[in-house]
């Protein structure tokens, strides 16, 4: 069987900037993937084909595709861009430039035109889209962290039941079910065992007993989860047998400590890598559109790959045609592997086989702008291959039993399989704040948390507790690892802790005084409309 499964997930940007960095970022996303990806599922459909995938969507990235400010600011982004594209085309005219490049303006103008007449077939509405198609049995959803907060550095257990209870309730909100799976945010797994920081943060320097993901997953009554292939290459079984741990089987993770389990699908690093790589996968084909060179007026992109390492000057104009040509290619090419390799798993084994494909789902036409149509073929092809089928999460843990109970290293799909990429000497200051403000919170429950309180002190508490969530993501630390928009994320990081700590002592005051000044309930507003949707 053949499992993809695809993470969807943007951080809080709306009300945050526009362009380079803010709402773009989602606008993008609905243009480039979202919107291609429900219409790709509904041509599946349509010719009598289930596309069998998984869909998991962050809770934060729910609420912004269902903001009410989501469906006009859209359909103006999509109405600026089409605009842009006929700009450059009288641009480029003045400037001389080639007739083939020139051709492209109207290739994007009509492009857009198309993502927004597919926003209004689904009437704005994504979120409802996804839900229709999983209600249809054509695909499965399963939830995130409510703000993708990276689950095994967070100082407090009430912090990582916080992430995964809200996020079990905001997807049965948006979706009318509970999931069965929840995505650990980058993959991320802590087991149980004492845990303390080696920050200097002394509320966390001494070691305590932790419990372990898979503890909070069950008791929000979360089945599965995936993780990357090198944390299975690190676990060991606690159960007998000798037989070497394999991807293609689903495991129990837990511990000797308790008895709660959860099952864990496990990425297959080649056959992932063969579709994500820039490098020396698929998306690095010269026919495909380049995804870094854009032109200059609008950040529209007009250039064929050419050749990864090929001088940007030297990028030749994209051909639709042939990007859309190679895109089967390579969808039989990479079925044909699918098909081969579990063939010879079939030959060791009489256990049904699992390939496991987990991917954020931005590759697919974002970072890779054909994935989408790529994907489709593979799913046709899967459809008719007399060897394959796909199959949802659900799917997989009806017909596939795990085959042993394991115990699972700390680890994530990061860089060397660790959480370097989060912690570092780059990102470790904001873990100093953060731990202040899980303290803070804590104390501040376990004083108000538990009382009647008024409207207005449970506007304060709900605020803090978002505010420091959204703080919590771990998108703040990967962008400024990555040094991709290291000083947004840094001013988005010190904003929502600032808000948090404002909130808290605004808490505070008005527990004594139960009175917040004209300033103070503005600000409060201001929050609400900035933050909440």
């Amino acid at each position: 069987m053949v499992s993809i499964i695809l993470h969807t997930h943007l951080p809080w940007v709306l009300h945050h900037g526009t362009w380079p960095h803010g709402s773009d970022w989602l606008f993008e996303a609905m243009a480039e993937c979202y919107l291609p990806l429900i219409s790709a599922c509904q041509r599946l459909v349509d010719d009598g084909i289930r596309p069998g995938i998984t869909v998991s969507l962050s809770p934060v990235l729910c609420e912004q595709l269902a903001h009410p400010d989501t469906k006009k600011l859209f359909a103006d982004y999509c109405r600026d861009h089409i605009a842009l594209a006929k700009g450059d085309a009288q641009h480029m005219s003045s400037q001389n430039m080639s007739d083939d490049i020139i051709a492209l303006t109207e290739y994007w103008a009509d492009w857009y035109t198309s993502r927004l007449e597919e926003f209004e077939r689904v009437n704005g509405d994504i979120v409802g889209a996804f839900r229709k198609l999983e209600e249809a049995g054509a695909l499965e959803t399963m939830t995130c962290g409510m703000t993708h907060g990276y689950l095994p550095l967070l100082a407090e257990d009430a912090s990582v039941d916080r992430q995964i209870g809200m996020a079990v309730q905001s997807h049965i909100h948006h979706f009318g079910r509970h999931p069965r799976a929840l995505w650990m945010p980058e993959c991320a797994y802590r087991p149980a065992y004492p845990w303390r920081t080696l920050l200097p943060v002394p509320a966390y320097s001494v070691a305590r007993p932790r419990r372990g993901i898979e503890q909070f997953l069950r008791r929000h009554g979360i089945e599965a989860t995936v993780i990357d292939q090198g944390a299975l290459q690190g676990a060991r079984r606690l159960e007998g047998g000798a037989e070497p741990l394999s991807a293609y089987d689903l495991h129990l993770m837990g511990s000797t400590d308790h008895e709660e389990t959860t099952t864990v699908f496990t990425r297959d690093l080649p056959m992932t890598l063969q579709v994500w790589s820039g490098q020396t996968g698929y998306p690095g084909d010269p026919d495909y559109l380049d995804f870094h060179k854009k032109y200059y007026r609008s950040a529209l992109r007009y250039w064929r790959v050419t050749d990864v390492q090929v001088d940007m000057g030297a990028k030749q104009p994209y051909v639709a045609a042939w990007a859309q040509s190679k895109t089967e290619v390579h969808a039989e090419h990479f079925v044909n592997a699918l098909a081969i390799r579990l063939r010879y798993r079939r030959s060791e084994t009489t256990r049904p086989p699992l390939l496991c494909l987990p991917f954020d789902t931005e590759l697919f036409g974002h970072w890779w702008f054909e994935g989408p149509m790529f994907l489709e073929h593979v799913i046709r092809r899967v459809h008719a291959h007399p060897e394959l089928a796909m199959g949802t999460v659900s799917d997989c843990l009806g017909q596939i039993p795990p085959t042993t109970k394991i115990a699972v290293p700390e680890s994530s799909w990061g860089k060397n399989g660790t959480d370097e990429v989060w912690m570092n000497p780059d990102t470790v200051w904001t873990w100093e704040r953060e731990y202040g403000l899980e303290r803070r919170m804590e104390r501040l429950l376990e004083k108000h948390g538990h009382r009647e309180h008024d409207m207005t002190m449970q506007r304060l508490i709900s605020n803090a507790i978002r505010q420091l969530m959204l703080a919590q993501a771990s998108d703040w630390q990967f962008l400024m690892t990555n040094f991709t928009a290291r000083e947004y994320a840094t001013m988005r990081f010190h904003s929502h802790a600032s808000d948090c700590e404002k909130l808290c002592t605004l808490v505070e005051k008005y527990a004594i005084s139960a009175k917040l000044t004209d300033e103070e309930e503005a600000y409060l507003d201001e929050c609400e409309r900035r933050d909440v949707a």
